[in-house]
């Protein structure tokens, strides 16, 4: 396929392909697969021949991930269906005597609760009128097929970021390697294997520059307050600064800073749990081991990378400690209480936190990645001392209190970790500190590590709500309950006695939420 560029904004976008054989068709319709989901409507056109039905099929097998699946031609039945997910519904309108009776095939209901494809969507208009993606293949001059693609607004961005990610494997020297869904995490950004032959397996890193929200203080959207990446190249930075310290992580072997695409090694499955979702100690212990090799060399702002472009890493300040815990207040506060916080609360949550904050303005500095938790670490038992432990997930690192990293591995939010290793863990962390001649004070350190675990605890209480709320995924409240019992243990520091004062006051830990989610 020849490469295209990203489409304008307008109410339909096209797209022009060449598809000089059979395989370049079935590429085309295996990365539509990875973009298009639930609710997508794609009429596909064209004359007896075109290749309709061997597009469909190729995009049927490649979302079902069953390349043998078998997908005979809906031309007598007018519907086929499949279980895959999405749920796909295969039409061939062809011997369709009248529109009325797309109705009896449950079209509506196919669009509404899957994905949809209709071969000869001419014959009833309507499918036509549901389209988000209208594909027509033609025969091509020279040899080959032309398609030619009009997209809604929506699906044309999806569409751009898959036909982009193809042109970018191409430019990497990878025209033809088979791109797969791959699990990712709570962000706009999307991960695929990538599997092309006489490579070890990729993982390609689909991250679009990230659409700023609405001024939510100082005329500043919460984005930039928070300092969140808005581009890859603070991952790129960060990977080549934690790679040159002698530390684990994916290694950039192509990336395309402007576009948003990052190919890398794909460094494996085993993590740091056990087949029974529990940590393993020593794993743990040894990511400890990394973290106080790491912030024991002082952290550098300005991170240069092989690709040109230097990275300068943002200070984690005031603004950012504040707006990420009045997440609690936005999102948490009205998920337990059916109301919003008062103004008069409001005023006190942010003195509680603010004298907090001045005590952290002495606490030790160190390059900080923000996201230490069992998902975003790898175990690699083939390497040796700090790389045997493999860190994910790092673009929003910034400069701040070591002991943040520390207390955000020692409790993990996606996995339960007993209060006995969380305090070993720490100790491990503290002992190493303690004998590599930085003059490391461990009083001084456990006071910040009381209150950035409570930070941290008090801003994902916010972010699950959030991601429920707003996002339409509820499977973070299952969190909560561990995440209320991680912040108990940090507020029985004497440095949080005022602030564990008010959560009591407040009843924002207690086991049962005042209102359950589907009251509000």
């Amino acid at each position: 396929m020849s490469a295209v560029p990203f489409p304008p904004q307008t109410p339909d976008a096209d797209f022009d392909l060449h598809l000089p054989d059979e395989a370049a068709t079935a590429r085309l319709a295996a990365d539509l697969a990875l973009v298009l989901g639930r609710g997508d409507v794609v009429a596909l056109s064209g004359d007896l021949g075109a290749g309709k039905t061997h597009l469909a099929r190729a995009f049927i097998r490649a979302l079902s991930g069953d390349p043998d699946l078998e997908v005979p031609s809906p031309t007598y039945t007018l519907a086929q269906i499949y279980e895959t997910v999405p749920k796909v519904t295969h039409f061939d309108l062809y011997r369709l005597g009248d529109e009325e009776e797309l109705e009896e095939l449950g079209f509506d209901e196919a669009a509404e609760t899957g994905l949809v494809l209709v071969e000869w969507p001419e014959r009833a208009p309507a499918t036509l009128r549901a389209a988000t993606l209208r594909l027509e293949l033609t025969d091509a001059p020279g040899g080959g097929r032309r398609a030619r693609l009009t997209a809604t607004v929506d699906a044309a961005r999806r569409i751009a970021r898959t036909l982009g990610a193809r042109a970018f494997l191409r430019e990497a020297g990878f025209p033809d390697a088979l791109r797969l869904p791959f699990q990712g995490d709570a962000s706009a950004r999307r991960y695929e294997t990538v599997a092309a032959k006489g490579a070890s397996p990729l993982i390609l890193m689909d991250s679009p520059a990230l659409v700023l929200g609405p001024p939510v203080r100082g005329g500043l959207p919460y984005a930039r307050i928070a300092h969140t990446a808005e581009t890859v190249l603070p991952f790129v930075a960060i990977a080549e600064a934690l790679e040159a310290a002698g530390l684990g992580a994916p290694a950039i072997l192509y990336a395309d800073l402007d576009s948003g695409f990052v190919l890398m090694p794909d460094l494996g499955r085993e993590t740091v749990l056990d087949a029974e979702g529990r940590p393993i100690p020593e794993r743990y212990e040894a990511a400890m081991a990394a973290l106080a090799h790491f912030h024991a060399q002082p952290p550098r702002r300005d991170l240069s990378t092989r690709e040109g472009p230097v990275h300068s890493v943002p200070p984690f300040d005031r603004g950012a400690l504040s707006i990420e815990v009045s997440l609690l207040l936005d999102w948490y506060w009205p998920h337990r209480r059916g109301a919003p916080a008062s103004e008069a609360e409001r005023a006190r949550f942010d003195a509680a936190w603010g004298a907090l904050f001045d005590r952290l303005e002495k606490a030790e500095p160190a390059l900080v990645l923000r996201d230490l938790q069992w998902p975003n670490l790898i175990w690699r038992p083939g390497e040796t001392g700090h790389r045997r432990v493999a860190f994910l997930d790092f673009q929003d690192a910034m400069i701040g209190p070591s002991a943040y990293d520390v207390a955000s591995l020692a409790q993990d939010a996606r996995v339960d970790m007993p209060a006995d290793l969380e305090r070993r863990l720490a100790d491990h962390y503290m002992s190493l500190r303690e004998t590599d001649g930085t003059g490391f004070r461990r009083a001084a350190f456990e006071e910040a590590y009381a209150i950035m675990a409570a930070q941290r605890a008090t801003k994902i209480l916010g972010i699950f709500v959030r991601l429920l709320r707003r996002d339409g995924k509820p499977q973070y409240l299952r969190h909560i309950p561990r995440i209320q019992s991680y912040l108990q243990r940090s507020l029985a520091h004497p440095v949080l006695s005022d602030l564990a004062g008010l959560y009591r006051a407040w009843a924002l830990l207690d086991d049962e939420p005042i209102t359950r989610p589907q009251d509000l």
